[in-house]
C-alpha cells in the first residue's frame, strides 16, 4: 500500500524567463531525521529528538531509465517561494534531465526561517537531514543511486560542504558505499575549523561564491579550499565578481539590508574539545553575543553571477554524472 504521505500529481509545466522546464511528476515524500545541538552532533551523538521532514522530488520524465539526481538544501530563509534559491535551480535542473529532492528542514522542526536567529537549529543538522535525503532518494524506482549530487544554499550550502567530511560521514551516513556523487556548495559559510575537516570523501567538490558577499563572506572559504587542495582533494572555489550573498535568487532583483540579521563574517571559530565551539580571538566558547557578531547584512541578486553559476553548475553535473 502506497504512503498516505506520498502524493502525486499529474503533469505540470514551469515557464522560465528564457526556457521551458518539463516537469512529468513530484512527490511529496516524509523524511525521518534527528534534530541534535552542534555539540551533540560532533560527539556523534545518535539520540537527538526524531522529526519527520518533508521533502519535494521532481521528476523530469518518466520511464524504465534512471535519473541522475541532486539532493537540495535551502538557506536560513526556509525553502521559499518563485524567484528563491530552491525553485530557480529546481527548475534549471530539472531541463537538463536531472532530478530534485528539495528538503525543508525548518516545517516538521516548528521553524520558519533563522535570518534573525541561527541558534533557532544547529548549524551541523542539516548534514544529518542531507544523508537521510541520499538515503530515501536512492531507493526511489526512478533513481540512480550512484548519480545523487547535493547542492545548498548559504546554511544549506555549509551542509552540502562538510556532508563531504569523512568523519561526518562515519558517524552520521548511509551504510555501505552509498556517497554523494559530487558536492556543490553556493555561498556557504568557511570561518570554523573542524576536526578532520580536511579528510574528505573521493568525490568532487564545487565552492560558488560572490566577492562582494558580506553577509557569509568568501575569505575563509578561500583559506579551506587552499588547504584541502594542497592535501590533493578535489576542490574548487569559483568566484564571481561584485556578486553579493544569494546572488542566483532572482527575488532579490531588488538589493535588501537585512537590518534584523546576524553575520558572523568577521568571527573565526574552531572545535575544541567535546564538541564546544570556540571563538578563535577570545578562546571562549562562540556566542552570538560575541563582539565580532555584526547584524545589517546585504542579499542581491547578480544577474550575470547567476548566469554563469548555472552554466557552470551545468556542465560540472554533466561531467560527473556522465563518469559515473
Amino acid at each position: 500500500m502506497k504512503s498516505p504521505l506520498l502524493i502525486a500529481l499529474p503533469i505540470v509545466l514551469f515557464i522560465g524567463a528564457q526556457a521551458q522546464a518539463q516537469l512529468a511528476r513530484q512527490e511529496f515524500h516524509a523524511l525521518q531525521s534527528i534534530t541534535l545541538s552542534d555539540a551533540d552532533f560532533l560527539n556523534g551523538k545518535k539520540d537527538g529528538v526524531h522529526v519527520t521532514l518533508a521533502g519535494v522530488l521532481r521528476l523530469p520524465k518518466l520511464g524504465p531509465e534512471k535519473l541522475p539526481a541532486a539532493v537540495l538544501l535551502q538557506g536560513s530563509g526556509g525553502v521559499g517561494g518563485s524567484g528563491s534559491m530552491i525553485d530557480e535551480w529546481t527548475r534549471e535542473l530539472n531541463e537538463i534531465g536531472i532530478a530534485t529532492f528539495a528538503v525543508d528542514s525548518f516545517s516538521g522542526r516548528g521553524i520558519i526561517e533563522t535570518v534573525t536567529d541561527q541558534t533557532r537549529l544547529g548549524r551541523l543538522n542539516m548534514i544529518v537531514d542531507a544523508y537521510r535525503a541520499l538515503e530515501l532518494v536512492s531507493k526511489h524506482r526512478q533513481i540512480d543511486p550512484v548519480r545523487v549530487a547535493v547542492m545548498g544554499f548559504s546554511r544549506g550550502g555549509q551542509a552540502a560542504l562538510y556532508s563531504s567530511v569523512v568523519r561526518f560521514r562515519k558517524m552520521y551516513g548511509p551504510p555501505g558505499e552509498l556517497n554523494f556523487a559530487a558536492h556543490i556548495a553556493m555561498y556557504p559559510p568557511c570561518n570554523t575549523t573542524f576536526r578532520d575537516d580536511d579528510d574528505v570523501v573521493a568525490r568532487p567538490i564545487r565552492l560558488l561564491h560572490g566577492t562582494a558577499d558580506d553577509f557569509v563572506p568568501i575569505a575563509p572559504c578561500r583559506a579551506y579550499v587552499e588547504r584541502l587542495s594542497k592535501a590533493g582533494k578535489d576542490i574548487r572555489l569559483v568566484e564571481y565578481p561584485d556578486a553579493h550573498h544569494v546572488f542566483d535568487a532572482p527575488a532579490f532583483r531588488e538589493p535588501r539590508k537585512l537590518a534584523a540579521a546576524a553575520t558572523v563574517r568577521r568571527c573565526l571559530m574552531a572545535e575544541a574539545d567535546n564538541g564546544v565551539i570556540l571563538n578563535q580571538e577570545t578562546k571562549q566558547p562562540f556566542s552570538y553575543g560575541d563582539a565580532c557578531v555584526e547584524k545589517g547584512p546585504t542579499v542581491a541578486f547578480n544577474e550575470v553571477a547567476s548566469a554563469q553559476a548555472r552554466a557552470f553548475v551545468r556542465d560540472f553535473l554533466r561531467e560527473v554524472f556522465a563518469s559515473k
